[in-house]
């Protein structure tokens, strides 16, 4: 037969290939076809404002994933960001043979298909590129860990290391540490899902995945934009948050100062929160909002009627004790020093619960600041100290990350450093 070795015609192979290839242009060749004739024919009154509906209606429908969010720019897209539906945080191992010169070309590769696959286009190597064209506001932040810079030869600031050790931490190995983060956010899974392929693609040849985890909030349009997230307790989670674009915010959150190479960049914290929906279960409403000292249908403080009343913490009740008690969550993470604030994204995580159990589900908690010594640790230390809420909350993954500055059409993020 031809085609077979030593033939000169097409293999079976090649014959179905061309034959599957011609039935696809001859469908659309017959779709042109076919809207042309229907172009051509005479409109009935009124067919015209009914197709304009139907095709508003479809714009309205696909608003959610047609959205964009720049790649390019002086700082990262996916910290100022409004935060996404969805979110995928990896932490990759670089593999021991990569240098400073492996780095710089994995973070160009990296940096270039993350601008691709953001602005709804597929990257170079993309086998399914219908999967890329709804991004959804896609945005991809990349972090580095102490072993990225020391390798790139870079110096790293003094807070790029593991946290102190904090009493109610139960550490698991499989949520901590890091070379490299790639943190993925999306309005719609599918977005999330293929650019973590893609990227994890592109990154084989120089870093292994340590660890993957997984958080969702609200869908796109389930609650008016802005509203702060409920986290799986039921209370409002970060109402006490800088605004982005703010002075306070640059001032909180910018790196500036030594190294030169992070300037303009952040620092993260990704806390895993392990949450005992089962026990908080068995706590009644007011031992609720006295462990949190806010009530959990506004989120309004025990002393207040909305969600951003300020707190008065020297009430008392008609007995003589604090109306938001010493012990309660906002009480503890309020600090008394100027600055001792960080800008929060939180991300619920709902997994599948070991036998005889009706939840295994959390908080995954990122925490962006200047500086995690002068910010993020004082606040950990009071709420290690005395928070009730530690009664069903336990840490068990903590990892730190410098999240380098953005970058400029056509250079790559990390630039700064090698």
């Amino acid at each position: 037969m031809t085609g077979e070795p030593g033939g000169s015609g097409f293999s079976r192979r090649q014959l179905l290939l061309g034959g599957a290839a011609a039935a696809g242009a001859a469908s659309v060749l017959g779709g042109q076809a076919i809207g042309g004739a229907l172009a051509g024919a005479a409109v009935a009154p009124g067919a015209a404002t009914t197709a304009s509906v139907a095709h508003s209606a479809a714009a309205r429908e696909t608003a959610v994933g047609e959205a964009v969010v720049p790649f390019h720019g002086a700082r990262q897209a996916g910290i100022e960001t409004p935060p996404q539906a969805h979110a995928r945080f990896i932490a990759l191992d670089l593999v021991p043979e990569v240098d400073a010169a492996a780095i710089r070309r994995m973070l160009r590769v990296l940096s270039d298909d993350a601008a691709r696959i953001t602005q709804g286009r597929a990257p170079l190597a993309d086998t399914e590129p219908e999967l890329a064209l709804m991004p959804a506001r896609l945005t991809v932040t990349f972090g580095f860990g102490p072993g990225l810079v020391e390798r790139a030869g870079g110096t790293a600031p003094a807070w790029l290391r593991p946290l102190p050790a904090f009493g109610i931490d139960r550490l698991r190995p499989e949520f901590g540490g890091g070379d490299l983060l790639v943190h993925l956010g999306a309005d719609d899974p599918v977005s999330v899902a293929h650019a973590a392929r893609m990227l994890l693609k592109d990154s084989r040849s120089f870093a292994s995945v340590r660890w993957s985890q997984q958080g969702f909030r609200r869908a796109a349009g389930a609650e008016a934009s802005g509203s702060t997230m409920r986290n799986l307790f039921g209370q409002l989670d970060g109402t006490v948050n800088p605004a982005p674009g703010t002075a306070d915010f640059d001032e909180l959150v910018w790196h500036t100062g030594d190294p030169d190479w992070l300037a303009g960049g952040t620092s993260m914290v990704l806390r895993r929160i392990a949450m005992d929906l089962d026990g908080w279960d068995r706590v009644d409403r007011p031992g609720r909002e006295a462990s949190v000292g806010r009530k959990l249908g506004s989120g309004a403080p025990l002393t207040g009627e909305r969600e951003h009343d300020e707190p008065d913490f020297a009430a008392l009740t008609p007995v003589g004790f604090p109306v938001i008690g010493d012990f309660s969550h906002l009480r503890r993470s309020r600090g008394e020093v100027p600055g001792e604030r960080i800008f929060r994204r939180g991300y619920n995580y709902d997994e599948s619960p070991a036998d005889g159990e009706v939840s295994d589900a959390g908080l995954l908690f990122a925490s962006y600041q200047a500086d995690i010594d002068r910010q993020f640790v004082p606040i950990q230390r009071r709420l290690d100290e005395l928070d009730l809420l530690n009664e069903w909350t336990t840490p068990i993954g903590s990892a730190v990350f410098a999240i380098p500055p953005g970058c400029a059409e056509g250079g790559y993020v990390g630039e700064t450093l090698v």
